[in-house]
């Protein structure tokens, strides 16, 4: 991705947050000029990826297949200095994209819409790694029941929907409903081992800077001063 996206996806989700009232924790405000200020009492955000996260899966094309996130708590898995068993995500999908099939080998998770159009998950069970064809159970808010599979769950603003690990699952907008700010709140999130998507693709995108940056992504914060 060229920088002057990853700046673009950022300004536009920081609007989207705006609008909806939700207020960001205080690094997610960070310059990268303050970002070599800090020490390592902020290690917590660097050792667990908090902040901005913006991926084209390595595909190049991050108006049609991509996500803006930001993980605002994470624990560690594989860390025992950090107690948390949670996390929690805001994340931006933009009418038109979408957020390719995957699943999680561990975590399980709930995706909420917060604001904004319809958000589409479509389901499959994971069959040895490929799409199942049998029924998938469906836990969205208190009420439990089956699809077939590839069923497009439809959320509206304030509904969710609960993944379980192995469930197959993608990210898409009802067209003409407009953008959505979408919440997640899950076990610990380990985006470098725990993601198993369909077709193969990366996780993290190669970066052309084609201007400075004007936030810090996750994966990119200096050692402590």
């Amino acid at each position: 991705m060229k920088r002057s996206e990853i700046n673009k996806a950022i300004k536009e989700m920081e609007a989207l947050v705006k609008e909806y009232r939700f207020a960001l924790p205080p690094f997610c405000h960070f310059t990268p000029e303050e970002w070599k200020t800090k020490g390592s009492e902020y290690d917590e955000i660097r050792d667990n990826m908090l902040g901005w996260d913006i991926t084209d899966y390595g595909l190049g094309n991050f108006e049609k297949v991509g996500f803006a996130l930001i993980t605002i708590r994470n624990g560690n898995q594989n860390n025992p200095k950090y107690k948390k068993v949670y996390a929690e995500k805001l994340l931006m999908l933009k009418e038109g994209q979408t957020s390719p099939m995957h699943f999680h080998w561990k975590k399980s998770e709930d995706i909420i819409n917060r604001g904004g159009g319809v958000l589409i998950i479509h389901v499959y069970n994971d069959d040895n790694g490929e799409l199942g064809t049998s029924d998938v159970l469906v836990n969205a808010d208190g009420r439990s029941y089956y699809v077939p599979a590839g069923t497009g769950v439809e959320l509206h603003p304030g509904e969710s929907i609960t993944l379980w690990p192995h469930q197959y699952h993608d990210f898409d907008i009802k067209p003409g409903t407009g953008d959505v700010l979408i919440g997640e709140v899950s076990m610990c999130n380990d985006d470098n081992t725990d993601n198993r998507f369909y077709e193969e693709m990366g996780r993290f995108p190669a970066i052309e800077e084609d201007e400075p940056p004007y936030r810090l992504l996750c994966n990119e914060y200096p050692p402590a001063k």
